[in-house]
């Protein structure tokens, strides 16, 4: 991995000091060291055109040029900003892109939704006329890089990128930030959830650690997986499959579990249901306050109100965060007949419950054996 003190004092050098984006586990080095030594000069933000949009704010405002980080996976979020706000013939935007690039060659044989954004992500920059370089794990030769693009941005008021591979800005083990703010672990709430739903209930689970703690959960109880829908990539997404699904099945229970970062990347999702009929679909987000698949950066999840969101939305709720077993599951015996969508944050605290292997399994044979169950 690259010296992340040396990598943000060659930034400064060109004057590049402010930061905002979505972490990335391939950025994780540079991620928590901004959050470390950043301040308010380091943003997290909702999702990757966020983040672009903060960006330009930030350049109006100063003439300064800033870094927007982010994992190859959300360049779909940032490119609309890119091509109609950043643009030369619109606004002239210039900030430098660091991109996590998961999926590049056979890196990620296990993980199949970054093959395909792994091997586009070069072209969707060349596409976006957005030239790049691929960094190394070499200082001198990251600081001759960051030298061009700071100058290719200032001469041009355009954007550049800088594809960060595996290893480059990431140390090789993820940290476990645990803390005892809720006494409920994810896996746990989960585990409570399914012992309190009827056992053919249709789960979308996050991407992240929900869906590793659904998969593995499944075999610990002996269950059968053909229920569950693991949304291992699309993040933000797994609520409207999930919703798509209740639509069509109004006789089957539909439970999404969330995570915050996740239902905030897309939280217009949630509005949904305030014009749809969807009486068995409950909406439950895993709320730790962090982005813990990537690195454990703080997201703004402890500091939202969902549950009044939600209420706007049109969900019938608990009426207030629930913060233990005892209150997930008078939540769950309250809404799971109060005849519409329902919703519950469900509060539980940072770091994981036991280390987990990689999920590895088929997703074809996965999916159409969802598909069967539901169409049978």
């Amino acid at each position: 991995m690259l010296n992340q003190e040396k990598v943000f004092k060659t930034l400064a050098n060109h004057g590049v000091s402010f930061f905002v984006g979505v972490p990335d586990s391939y950025l994780n080095g540079f991620c928590n060291y901004a959050l470390e030594n950043c301040g308010n000069r380091n943003i997290i933000a909702a999702n990757e055109g966020n983040a672009v949009s903060i960006a330009a704010g930030y350049y109006f405002a100063s003439k300064e040029i800033p870094l927007v980080y982010m994992q190859n996976s959300g360049m779909g979020n940032a490119i609309n900003p890119l091509v109609s706000l950043a643009d030369k013939d619109v606004y002239a935007v210039p900030m430098i892109l660091l991109i996590g690039w998961r999926g590049q060659g056979e890196t990620e044989s296990n993980h199949p939704q970054h093959k395909l954004q792994g091997a586009i992500t070069p072209g969707l920059l060349d596409i976006m006329h957005i030239p790049y370089t691929v960094l190394e794990d070499d200082d001198t030769k990251f600081a001759e890089i960051v030298r061009k693009a700071a100058r290719y941005c200032k001469d041009t008021r355009q954007p550049y990128g800088l594809l960060a591979p595996k290893g480059v800005m990431a140390s090789a083990d993820k940290p476990d930030h645990k803390d005892d703010m809720y006494p409920m672990s994810r896996e746990k709430a989960i585990e409570v959830i399914l012992d309190h739903l009827p056992e053919n209930t249709i789960y979308s689970a996050t991407t992240g650690r929900a869906t590793r703690e659904l998969f593995f959960l499944r075999e610990k109880r002996d269950e059968m997986k053909i229920h569950d829908f693991l949304n291992v990539g699309s993040m933000g997404h797994a609520s409207s499959v999930a919703l798509g699904i209740a639509l069509k099945k109004p006789e089957r229970r539909v439970v999404v579990l969330d995570g915050d970062s996740a239902a905030m990347m897309h939280m217009g999702a949630m509005t949904m249901v305030s014009k749809m009929n969807a009486s068995n679909f409950l909406h439950v987000v895993l709320n730790n306050g962090a982005h813990e698949s990537v690195g454990g950066q703080p997201s703004a999840g402890y500091k939202v109100d969902f549950t009044s969101i939600a209420e706007a939305c049109g969900y019938a709720t608990f009426g207030k965060a629930v913060e233990n077993e005892n209150e997930l599951i008078e939540a769950i015996a309250k809404l799971k007949d109060c005849g519409r969508a329902s919703f519950i944050d469900c509060r539980i605290h940072k770091g994981l419950s036991r280390k987990l292997p990689p999920i590895i399994f088929n997703h074809r044979e996965a999916i159409d054996a969802l598909i069967d169950d539901l169409n049978s």
